[in-house]
């Protein structure tokens, strides 16, 4: 587990926690590309790990630290104790999802719904920071519905720093929770980057990360350089990963550390094949691996070897290292 400040440190850049996407493989595949980088989990809700006992969800594999582990919920109790599994599981932070969407979280009475109760969201982070030594964390939306985010935002940020929270990422836009899917969520409403750089001036000893419609490194470093002390970069980081990790070491971190999409494939294969060995699937791992080539000759051929044939039975590494021939001949 890292010290607080490096864990900030890490949050110079991170990428998001994205529901089925960011599970341990995908983790573990862009640690590879990037050792800096801050990771995050998946979303776990606090039900599932306290009255659930799905404590399973909090497997990861020790190499992927810097890591944080999301949580979603609204009852202070069940999420000091999710928390705690958290802490012990060794998490280098543990953050709380207020802005996710969907309707399903909508339900369970936490994600975005919470930017409506910031009592609530208050209550919940002193009860978690309460319970474990470990960073908490929160990431939140500009607002939620018909608030004005000009004005519900800093009320949040000053509930969430009262209630002893340092450090926050917000998406830069707000969530509709009635009319738009969670999909339309993440485009439609407008990205507001100024209120969230006001954000920074305004609550200036607040650890400030900016998320929303950031695709490139480029356009990190201008955020960055405006002042914020992170960028949260999602489906980029996903789709087009050696675009953005496999220089955010260099230019983010300002660290020697670089490799390249091939060694990156080659240094995944000792995992893949425990993974096999302990009757998991290729596709398991290689669905995270299908953008390694976005825009490199050969990236086609790659995606289609992969896509067509890693969830048969047979398929072990030996495809793995077809698909890289047909990108890197020289490499595999």
């Amino acid at each position: 587990m890292l010290t607080k400040p490096l864990v900030s440190k890490a949050a110079r850049l991170s990428v998001a926690p994205m529901m089925d996407w960011t599970d341990r493989h995908c983790r573990y595949l862009h640690r590879l590309m990037t050792r800096e980088t801050l990771l995050y989990t998946e979303m776990v809700t606090a039900p599932a790990l306290v009255r659930g006992g799905a404590l399973h969800l909090l497997e990861y594999n020790p190499q992927e630290h810097p890591v944080a582990l999301q949580l979603g919920g609204s009852n202070p109790q069940e999420l000091a104790q999710a928390s705690k599994f958290g802490a012990e599981a060794g998490y280098d932070e543990i953050n709380l999802n207020v802005g996710c969407p969907s309707d399903r979280v909508q339900s369970g009475t936490f994600g975005a719904v919470l930017m409506k109760t910031p009592e609530v969201v208050a209550d919940c982070v002193a009860a978690m920071i309460e319970a474990t030594d470990v960073e908490v964390t929160v990431k939140c939306r500009i607002g939620v519905d018909d608030q004005e985010p000009h004005d519900v935002l800093p009320q949040f940020l000053e509930t969430l720093q009262a209630a002893g929270v340092k450090r926050v990422t917000i998406h830069a836009r707000k969530a509709w929770l009635q009319g738009l899917s969670p999909k339309e969520n993440r485009d439609v409403p407008p990205l507001d980057y100024p209120l969230v750089l006001a954000m920074k001036q305004a609550f200036a000893d607040m650890h400030i990360s900016i998320n929303g419609g950031i695709a490139t490194l480029d356009e990190a470093e201008a955020l960055l350089e405006q002042g914020l002390d992170g960028v949260m970069i999602g489906r980029a980081a996903y789709h087009n990963p050696s675009d953005v990790l496999l220089e955010a070491d260099r230019r983010i971190f300002g660290q020697t550390h670089q490799v390249d999409a091939a060694q990156v494939v080659l240094q995944m294969l000792p995992y893949i094949e425990q993974h096999l060995s302990h009757g998991g699937k290729l596709a398991n791992v290689t669905r995270h691996m299908l953008g390694l080539f976005s825009g490199q000759p050969g990236a086609r051929q790659w995606r289609r070897i992969l896509s067509e044939r890693a969830h048969r039975p047979e398929a072990g590494t030996e495809l793995v290292q077809e698909a890289l021939h047909a990108v890197r001949p020289q490499a595999a």
